[in-house]
């Protein structure tokens, strides 16, 4: 039989699953050709990668552990409060128990494109998801704070199931008949909130983008509604759009 070349073992690297290295390595191991070595390497390493990379998942489960028999755990986080434009947007989660789904984290810690990746596969193994938001008007009328709750509330409304314990991103909502237990940095050390996170995020941007469409000038789709130098000249050369929050920036246009 021929033997295989390396751009066909590179081939069928690619192509293995995460339970096809091993035997993958075992197949090659004793391949003397430097390309097959470096290859069997690469799969090796990413073994061990993977390895790290449950075990930090399995870290990030230590309150869905320590509640685990309180029932029904959802995670709550927002994205948003500090934008000068668009909505505060607030997700809901709540994953099957013992989930395993790998790169969980704080979404401000993660590239877009895997956000985008880790959103599909949390909406596809989630219980149940919700998203509530409060507009730029809302923020105005109420303040972003109470507008976080409201968000937050309206996200746990959206549920298709009622969660029993709700694990937050460091708040305590008013007015939820639901155990709460707010944790610091939640997002960070709690696979729910990790999740809502990530759900929250890419809700947000998408609609950032969408904006962007229709009022370019303020660059939404790179931006986000956040206050970047262009920006913020943006406003003061065009004035607010009807995204804009008009209590966030009272200082960059006239009376």
């Amino acid at each position: 039989m021929q033997e295989k070349t390396i751009g066909e073992i590179r081939e069928e690297w690619k192509a293995a699953d995460e339970w096809m290295l091993p035997s993958f390595i075992a197949k090659y191991e004793n391949d003397a050709r430097s390309g097959v070595i470096k290859l069997v390497e690469q799969a090796g390493k990413k073994i061990k990668a993977l390895e790290l990379e449950r075990a930090r998942i399995d870290r990030l489960r230590e309150y869905e552990k320590m509640y685990a028999d309180c029932g029904l755990i959802c995670g709550i986080d927002e994205v948003g409060r500090g934008p000068l434009a668009g909505p505060v947007v607030a997700g809901a989660v709540i994953l099957p128990k013992d989930c395993e789904i790998l790169y969980i984290n704080d979404s401000k810690k993660l590239s877009a494109k895997k956000r985008e990746e880790l959103y599909d596969v949390i909406m596809e193994q989630a219980v149940a998801t919700g998203i509530g938001m409060a507009g730029p008007g809302r923020i105005d009328e109420i303040n972003i704070l109470q507008a976080t709750y409201e968000a937050m509330r309206e996200a746990i409304s959206k549920l298709a199931v009622k969660p029993d314990i709700l694990l937050n991103d460091a708040v305590t909502i008013p007015d939820v008949g639901i155990r709460q237990v707010p944790i610091i940095g939640g997002d960070g050390k709690s696979i729910s909130i990790g999740t809502a996170s990530i759900v929250a995020k890419v809700t947000r941007d998408r609609m950032m983008m969408e904006y962007d469409k229709s009022m370019p000038e303020y660059g939404f789709a790179s931006n986000k509604g956040y206050g970047s130098a262009e920006h913020i000249a943006a406003i003061k050369q065009y004035g607010p759009s009807p995204i804009h929050r008009r209590s966030f920036i009272k200082n960059f246009i006239s009376a």
